[in-house]
């Protein structure tokens, strides 16, 4: 029974490490809100002041932070008002496409965004991210590679990132449905 809790303990810990390093079979799952690794393989990892730079010249920009739905079982009556998300100016908010399993309704969401954002040139840069920290964006950043697109940006600083450059320089964001 200890050789099974340690065996488990050790699964558990290399899960971020083999996350890190492998190819395009394995995506980060919970929890999302966890240290990132300093680069994702295939994609150019980008700084705030990078992303700014690429933002300046026109270059599309994929929010993947998930959307808060309205919680099932509310009494009758209740009024559901929908968080607001802030994103940065321009961007595509393709909620929910990060997860480590998709549904096909995430998967379409994130493949039309991307042949959306890109104008289906899948050389044309384009920048995804998320908040710091955030696994999610990890995850579209190497879907999209596998995917084909070579122009991948991984921004992982995000929208955290976006603001300690600029300030409060972040939009409501309006969830897409490409």
């Amino acid at each position: 029974m200890l050789r099974a809790a340690i065996l488990g303990l050790v699964a558990a810990l290399a899960q971020p490490a083999l996350a890190q390093t492998s190819g395009f079979e394995i995506y980060r799952g919970e929890p999302y809100n966890a240290k990132v690794p300093d680069r994702l393989k295939g994609a150019e990892t980008i700084d705030a002041d990078m992303a700014i730079a690429l933002h300046d010249q026109g270059v599309a920009f994929i929010d993947v932070y998930p959307r808060t739905r309205k919680p099932e079982g509310l009494p009758e009556g209740t009024i559901w008002r929908e968080p607001r998300h802030d994103t940065i100016p321009g961007a595509l908010w393709l909620w929910d496409t990060g997860y480590e399993r998709q549904s096909d309704a995430e998967k379409a969401r994130l493949e039309v965004g991307l042949e959306r954002a890109t104008g289906g040139d899948k050389t044309a840069p384009v920048v995804i991210f998320c908040r710091a920290d955030c696994w999610m964006s990890w995850n579209a950043a190497k879907r999209a590679l596998s995917w084909g697109y070579t122009g991948v940006r991984w921004f992982p600083e995000g929208t955290d990132g976006w603001q300690a450059a600029l300030g409060a320089d972040l939009v409501k964001a309006e969830p897409a449905d490409p």
